[in-house]
């Protein structure tokens, strides 16, 4: 059997305001993200195993990853559909509207060792803040591999 690649998936937010459309993504957190801001953002997402739906997984994540429930109701979510990663990870997304302010968000987090060969563990959030940014915005600060469910959106909703 070969190697199954690992899965993730998330949630994306979006919102009209005026004539733009924002879309909520999530700054990285943890040391290796710290000084980047430019290809450092996320869909809020996260890993589920076999045992899982994806859409339960996405709903999981992004509450766990902002420490918000979802402002949108499940049923009212349409699936952005699955994108392998550079990674070869697979991330499958959903797209909802919705609403929530960024300062709300309080993030989940994650122990790793650091400084790396120090036999240290500390502990660092999944993400350090979340922004609504406009599509042009959004696609220079999100990592490359999903910039391409930008343009999914924009199919959906225009």
């Amino acid at each position: 059997m070969g190697h199954v690649p690992e899965r993730s998936a998330g949630v994306l937010l979006w919102r009209h305001r005026g004539e733009d459309l924002e879309v909520l993504i999530a700054h990285m957190g943890g040391p290796f993200w710290a000084k980047k801001d430019d290809a450092a953002w996320s869909i809020p997402k996260g890993l589920y195993d076999d045992d899982e739906e994806p859409l339960a997984a996405a709903l999981r994540e992004f509450t766990e990853e902002l420490g918000v429930p979802l402002p949108v109701s499940p049923d009212r979510l349409t699936p952005l559909g699955e994108l392998r990663q550079p990674s070869g990870k697979r991330l499958t997304v959903w797209a909802g509207e919705g609403d929530l302010d960024p300062a709300s968000v309080i993030p989940g987090t994650f122990t790793m060792e650091w400084p790396p060969r120090s036999g240290k563990q500390a502990e660092f959030p999944e993400v350090d803040r979340a922004a609504w940014w406009s599509l042009e915005q959004a696609a220079t600060k999100l990592v490359r591999g999903q910039v391409p469910f930008l343009a999914r959106l924009i199919r959906l909703i225009t």
